[in-house]
C-alpha cells in the first residue's frame, strides 16, 4: 500500500465516522439528509473509480474539507452553526453567514476537480481557456444547485425551510452563485501550480 492509498483510506475513515457523529442528534433529521446528501453520492463513486481513476492528493483533501463544511451545516443547519454566529458578533454582521463559507467552496472545491478532470481527459492544457472553462463549470454547477433548493422547497414546503437557509435575504441566490465564481477563480489562481506538480507526478510511471 502506498503513502497515497494510506492517506486516501484515512481520510475516508475519519470521513465516515465525523459523518456518524454529525447525524447524532442533528438539528433538523430532514434538514442533515439534504445537507450531507452529496457526501453520499460521492464517496460511492470515489471508491468505485480509485483502481483506475486515482485523483490527486490535493482533490482529495479539498474534497474531505468540502465534506466536513457539509457535515456541520446539516449539523447545526447552515443558519445555526456557531461559528457563524462568532463571526456575526465579531464583524457586525445582520446573520449567520456560515452558508457563505459553504457555497465558496461550493465553487473552491469543483474548480479543482473540473480542472483535473479537463486536464486529464480532454486535450486541454493549463492556460486560459482551462481557466475559463473551469469557472463555467463551476458557475453552472453552483445554478444546477439552486434549483435543486428551488424544486425541494416546492416539493416540500415548510420542511425545506432551514435547508434554504435565505434567512429573509432576498439576494441570497446571488451571494451564493457569486461566492462560488469568487471560490472558482481563487482555487486556480492560488492551487494551479501545486495542482500541475501533482498532475504531473500522477501521469509518471
Amino acid at each position: 500500500m502506498t503513502m497515497q492509498d494510506r492517506e486516501s483510506l484515512f481520510l475516508l475513515s475519519l470521513g465516515l465516522l465525523l459523518l456518524a457523529i454529525s447525524g447524532i442528534h442533528p438539528h433538523d433529521r430532514f434538514t442533515w439528509f439534504l445537507e450531507v446528501m452529496p457526501i453520499l453520492i460521492t464517496v460511492p463513486i470515489l471508491a468505485a473509480t480509485y483502481a483506475r481513476f486515482r485523483l490527486t492528493p490535493l482533490l482529495y483533501r479539498l474534497i474531505f474539507a468540502h465534506a466536513l463544511i457539509l457535515m456541520i451545516g446539516g449539523h447545526y443547519t447552515y443558519a445555526e452553526v456557531p461559528i457563524g454566529y462568532w463571526m456575526q458578533d465579531l464583524f457586525g454582521f445582520a446573520r449567520n453567514h456560515y452558508d457563505r463559507i459553504g457555497h465558496l467552496a461550493q465553487g473552491f472545491v469543483p474548480a479543482i476537480l473540473a480542472r483535473e478532470v479537463l486536464l486529464r481527459r480532454s486535450p486541454l492544457v493549463p492556460g486560459k481557456w482551462t481557466f475559463f472553462l473551469v469557472v463555467s463549470v463551476c458557475l453552472a454547477f453552483s445554478a444546477v444547485y439552486e434549483l435543486f433548493e428551488w424544486w425541494t422547497a416546492l416539493a416540500t414546503g415548510e420542511a425545506a425551510t432551514a435547508f434554504l437557509g435565505t434567512q429573509g435575504d432576498e439576494w441570497d441566490t446571488q451571494w451564493d452563485m457569486f461566492l462560488a465564481l469568487v471560490g472558482a477563480v481563487s482555487a486556480q489562481l492560488t492551487l494551479a501550480s501545486v495542482h500541475d506538480r501533482q498532475l504531473s507526478r500522477l501521469r509518471s510511471p
